[in-house]
């Protein structure tokens, strides 16, 4: 059985805004979304700059802030960019006809819930002893006066996909993946293979994260991960630039309605593009470093072609993981390199976390979408604050500057702490 799978919606909750075409306008022209942290006192933090998601509330979507309350940032951004990639792809209202509940389902790759430092600290306060021990059972007693039991819960990782599903009766698969920074890429693809295999005909798939908070960007500092370049925000994300110093964390949600192709048909669907081809693997060598050869981010690239029944000279356009951290930019490059060969030198390659940041769990879904933006409109997002080239960096990242090129396969890395490896190949719709 060849069931093909398309896009037919796609929705977006980011830092460079909330609706498709402002961000992908703002992407083209090269903007950045980056600025000084406002969720929480950053001064005294080596890193003070993010990439955060400005004047959006559920209320944009019609529903009540009163009534999530209890829900974290990355819960309502999911549900923001799903009801909008429901509504562009005709599923509401009178179109909710075509949706048969137990063939519907949703694929997230959702990040955790934020914990409360400020909770966290009072239940710390509350069971330190004079002699600078801790007491649990103090700990635990102020844990228990003060937590509030539905925001504890919301912060499983699994809540954004059950929200999805009660609000649209998605009675489907439901199914969460927290493979860090290829979740949402990951997600996309085993809802591709869902459908593939004639479990669904119609998946919600994309991710939700945000880690802007003490927790996470103290986590992501600890690791030397993040840019301490914090006088000019706009300009410290830098991919593949030889003086980069280190991803800028970001948040939001992507989400894409994935469809089976005779079911979009029947129902007069428009139709973004063609989820073609889906690799995944493993790096097995250390958790926070990409092995030094790209062993699993060349056979993960290797595996999406095949897939997809694609030639490495068939790929238009690449839009890397290019994090602008120094391994991975290298790494990234080198393995395009070993795919593509010499033809890796005529493959536009950018990295739209330059402007976005980096969306965590969320990177990869945004990052399909703007596959198919570029498929749609043929032209590709630039590389911004590329400046130096570094020797190890050596392919054509669009420096600076959006490019008209004709787009027909795209290609959309995503690669995550723990070795986790995830590409994705995407296609002009063709009957």
């Amino acid at each position: 059985m060849n069931r093909r799978v398309v896009v037919t919606g796609i929705g977006l909750v980011t830092p460079l805004g909330h609706d498709v075409e402002t961000v992908w306008k703002r992407l083209i022209n090269g903007e950045s979304g980056v600025g000084r942290i406002t969720l929480f006192d950053a001064s005294n933090y080596a890193t003070k700059i993010a990439a955060e998601v400005k004047n959006w509330d559920v209320d944009d979507i019609g529903e009540d802030p009163n009534d999530w309350v209890n829900q974290d940032r990355h819960t309502k951004f999911a549900v923001g960019a799903g009801y909008k990639a429901m509504k562009d792809a005709g599923l509401l209202g009178e179109g909710s006809k075509y949706l048969d509940p137990d063939r519907f389902g949703v694929y997230t790759g959702a990040g955790e819930g934020e914990q409360s430092f400020g909770d966290f600290a009072s239940m710390m306060v509350a069971g330190l002893e004079e002699d600078g021990s801790l007491d649990e059972g103090k700990f635990v007693q102020k844990g228990m006066e003060i937590l509030n039991p539905i925001r504890e819960l919301e912060q499983e990782p699994n809540m954004p996909a059950a929200h999805l599903a009660a609000m649209f009766n998605a009675k489907g698969p439901n199914i969460n993946c927290l493979t860090a920074c290829a979740a949402s890429a990951q997600a996309i693809g085993e809802a591709t293979e869902i459908i593939r295999r004639n479990e669904a005909d119609i998946m919600i798939a994309g991710g939700a994260h945000s880690m802007i908070h003490p927790f996470g960007v103290t986590g992501f500092n600890l690791l030397t991960a993040l840019s301490v370049s914090n006088d000019e925000p706009e300009k410290a994300s830098k991919p593949f630039d030889k003086h980069r110093d280190g991803f800028i964390i970001g948040e939001g949600s992507g989400m894409l309605i994935l469809e089976e192709l005779e079911h979009a048909k029947a129902r007069g669907a428009k139709i973004y593009g063609e989820i073609a081809g889906y690799g995944a693997t493993s790096d097995a060598y250390r958790i926070t470093d990409t092995h030094p050869e790209g062993r699993g981010a060349i056979s993960c690239m290797k595996l999406a072609l095949e897939d997809a029944g694609v030639k490495p000279e068939d790929i238009d356009y690449i839009n890397a993981h290019g994090t602008s951290t120094g391994v991975n930019d290298r790494v990234e490059s080198l393995s395009i390199r070993e795919v593509f060969g010499k033809y890796a030198y005529q493959i536009p390659v950018s990295s739209t976390k330059s402007m976005t940041g980096h969306l965590i769990a969320a990177a990869g879904a945004t990052e399909c979408i703007y596959c198919l933006l570029a498929i749609r409109d043929n032209i590709v997002p630039p590389t911004i604050n590329f400046e130096t080239r570094d020797p190890d960096c050596d392919l054509d990242y669009v420096p600076n500057v959006s490019r008209k090129v004709q787009v027909d396969v795209a290609l959309s890395n995503s690669f995550g702490f723990g070795g986790q490896d995830v590409s994705l190949v995407v296609k002009r719709y063709a009957a």
